[in-house]
């Protein structure tokens, strides 16, 4: 028999193989079928008892049914979180600095690779546990409405436009391309809907009287967008209520909205323990016990819970709160998801399995970590002090200096290794001397001020790496010190002790460069004055110390913008638990703020020329020129504002690129911008939509009025 032969013949014995194989299958077995085919096949199989389990997080197996363990809860907010070893990213506040989306998608193209490489060997390992499976609640998409709030440094920023893109990039980063056959992994859009603090009361807030049109055209665009283009897998609810009913148990938003509206597929699962606040004394208290806040819950749409309060469901059924049959409909949801990440099916047919595990906290990611934290890092202030001569006797200082944790922000995984501020200036200066000063909130030292203050006496510049940290601000904190409580900051200022010695050094003469890490937005008023050059490092990742270095002596051009404003003083701020947007934001502020939304400065300088339309071609251009010595990135932003709209936002951000330029270039820049791009909120039919008539375009490098140059265009 010739070679050819033999190969038929081989592939015929081999297609006789598979088909008997598949005909031994029972149909939620069967790869060949529709997930949702499989899903009502095994829905049919299973007990009640079973039903409930695998609708909490932690979902055991089945084992008489073949059906593996699977864990719902895992996190990649800037990196695989909580599982080990991981590339750490700087924090998602300071890669929204950074406007670059596309940077963006392959940081979490480069997530998800080990996210699936770690699943793999805690598979082989044979013992699963949590953070260590397919679903991952991220990205944390809630407009970060007030810099008090300790989370905000989970999103994305203040705009909705930004928020939006920069979501879209981490949803796609996180699960695949579309046309896969296998998704890669789950991401899920979070917290639905509103929620942006305070964290001590958001067991219990009820957020009432919200404008429609603060939640159409603020709060909810960004969710839209993932649901509707990102084709985003899970959707996570909140803990509060809306207008008195707990986000997890809100049948206008989870069903209405989310579903009908939006045309939402996918499954919804409830922050963890949010539905025990249901009946928990002190908290929401709408149900009397577990099975009716349960069947509340998965009758409005919440088809996943993380907690236990899901073991009453049994319950809940025999006491007529809920069918077996609206149980199904939530339950076929996680199983077809589970189904499209291969989770049933032998690891040869899933392509993402084949990743192998040298890409955790490899090469390629570690540069991709130190280009995002390059990118996000903000300059503030420069008197041109910076670039630092590197010939400069340079004293460092400050509570965050030498601190690797501080780099890693939350919600973290654990890096091989870390660049601290301090490692990145000894990487350019190893004599520079280093006094921490102070701590964040105390004295640190035993030394006092005027010691501090003679022992930098012959230094020629004093590096100042201050600022908060993650043990002062985030998730539901217990945190003692004044100006913050239960994770959140009750005011923004820098604290006392750091904005006391920073005026003693210049009081003393001496140039300072602060460095200021924070998740948010810190009020700097008095440093504009007490300080020479101000650099917004926020936590910066594993290689953030050796952006920060990079940019204070020269070796890369400061180039990201801030993705939200820098207030002067708390007391330009509205009451924290005001969910109205009045007053707010670049969009609704009526003060000037310290520095505003898409402030950024450079080593070198751009010039705009006046914006055009083409309103039939659906793009805008302007002209840019590099007037300075140095290359460097820009980032393009288009504002609008339509002029009869006098109720509306100030402006609202409705496209951006960021572009490189070498000095003395100039570049017309064409940025993609439909007739859909003017969408906005009409309050004459209270809707979200596309309203003819005048509006201003302003085009620039930041929010701020003498930053842009306006157009004026009309839309039919």
């Amino acid at each position: 028999m010739n070679i050819k032969k033999r190969f038929i013949v081989a592939l015929i014995a081999t297609a006789a193989a598979n088909m008997q194989i598949l005909a031994q299958m029972l149909p939620y077995q069967n790869p060949n079928l529709s997930s949702s085919e499989r899903a009502d096949d095994l829905i049919g199989r299973l007990t009640l008892e079973e039903k409930s389990k695998l609708m909490m997080d932690q979902s055991p197996a089945i084992k008489r049914l073949g059906i593996p363990e699977f864990h719902w809860w895992n996190e990649a907010l800037h990196g695989v979180g909580r599982n080990g070893t991981a590339t750490v990213f700087p924090i998602t506040m300071c890669m929204a600095a950074s406007w670059n989306d596309a940077l963006l998608q392959d940081v979490f193209t480069a997530v998800s690779d080990e996210a699936r490489a770690k699943n793999q060997e805690a598979k082989k390992s044979g013992k699963l546990k949590r953070y260590q499976c397919l679903s991952f609640w991220t990205p944390n998409i809630n407009i970060f409405r007030d810099p008090r709030w300790g989370r905000g440094q989970e999103t994305y920023g203040e705009d909705p436009y930004l928020t939006s893109k920069m979501g879209l990039a981490v949803v796609r980063g996180l699960q695949g391309p579309e046309n896969s056959k296998y998704r890669k992994l789950l991401a899920c859009a979070k917290h639905f809907a509103v929620h942006s603090g305070p964290e001590w009361n958001r067991h219990s807030f009820d957020v009432q009287q919200l404008p429609a049109r603060d939640l159409w055209e603020t709060y909810l665009p960004a969710f839209k967008t993932l649901v509707q283009e990102g084709n985003v897998a899970e959707v996570m609810c909140a803990y509060q209520r809306i207008d008195g009913e707990p986000c997890c148990g809100n049948n206008r938003f989870e069903h209405q909205i989310l579903r009908e509206e939006w045309g939402y597929k996918g499954l919804i699962t409830s922050d963890c323990w949010a539905i025990r606040d249901f009946y928990d004394k002190g908290c929401h208290e709408v149900s009397k016990d577990a099975a009716e806040a349960s069947a509340t819950a998965v009758r409005a749409g919440t088809d996943l819970e993380c907690g236990s309060a899901y073991k009453a469901l049994p319950e809940a059924v025999k006491r007529g709160e809920i069918t077996e049959k609206e149980l199904d409909k939530s339950l076929k949801k996680l199983i077809m998801a589970r189904i499209e990440l291969g989770d049933f099916d032998n690891d040869s047919l899933v392509e993402w399995t084949r990743i192998p595990s040298s890409v955790v906290a490899c090469k390629k990611h570690k540069q991709m970590a130190l280009d995002m934290a390059r990118q996000g890092t903000v300059l503030l202030k420069n008197n041109g002090l910076l670039p630092l001569d590197k010939d400069a006797k340079i004293v460092v200082m400050g509570p965050n200096a030498n601190d690797a944790e501080m780099m890693w922000g939350n919600y973290n995984g654990t890096p091989t290794a870390t660049m601290t501020i301090l490692d990145g200036i000894h990487n350019y200066q190893p004599e520079a001397r280093f006094i921490r000063g102070c701590g964040h909130t105390r004295n640190s030292d035993s030394l006092r001020v005027s010691d501090i203050i003679y022992a930098v006496r012959d230094a020629d510049i004093v590096v100042f790496a201050g600022g908060i940290s993650p043990r002062l601000e985030g998730e539901e904190m217990k945190v003692n010190e004044v100006g913050f409580k239960g994770g959140d900051r009750t005011d923004i200022e820098l604290p006392k002790k750091q904005r006391q010695l920073l005026a003693a050094l210049h009081d003393a003469g001496k140039k300072v460069v602060l460095v200021n890490c924070s998740g948010s937005a810190v009020a700097l008023e008095p440093e504009i004055s007490s300080c020479d050059a101000i650099l917004q490092a926020w936590y910066g990742g594993e290689q953030g110390g050796t952006a920060v270095a990079e940019i204070l002596f020269g070796d890369v051009n400061p180039s990201g913008k801030l993705p939200v404003t820098f207030y002067k003083n708390t007391q330009q701020l509205p009451d924290f638990e005001e969910y109205k947007m009045a007053g707010r934001t670049y969009r609704y502020m009526k003060e000037q703020p310290l520095f505003c939304f898409g402030y950024g400065l450079s080593y070198t300088t751009f010039e705009f020329g006046t914006p055009k339309y083409n309103a039939k071609k659906g793009v805008v251009t302007v002209e840019v020129t590099n007037t300075g010595k140095r290359d460097g990135d820009e980032v393009v932003q288009v504002y609008i504002k339509r002029i009869a709209d006098t109720e509306g936002p100030n402006k609202t951000l409705k496209a951006f690129k960021r572009v490189s330029l070498k000095a003395g270039e100039k570049k017309v820049i064409s940025i993609d911008f439909k007739r859909g791009n003017f969408e906005g909120w009409d309050p004459e039919h209270n809707v979200m939509r596309v309203v003819a008539g005048k509006y201003q375009m302003m085009v620039g490098n930041s929010s701020r009025d003498c930053d842009l140059k306006t157009i004026e265009v009309k839309v039919k």
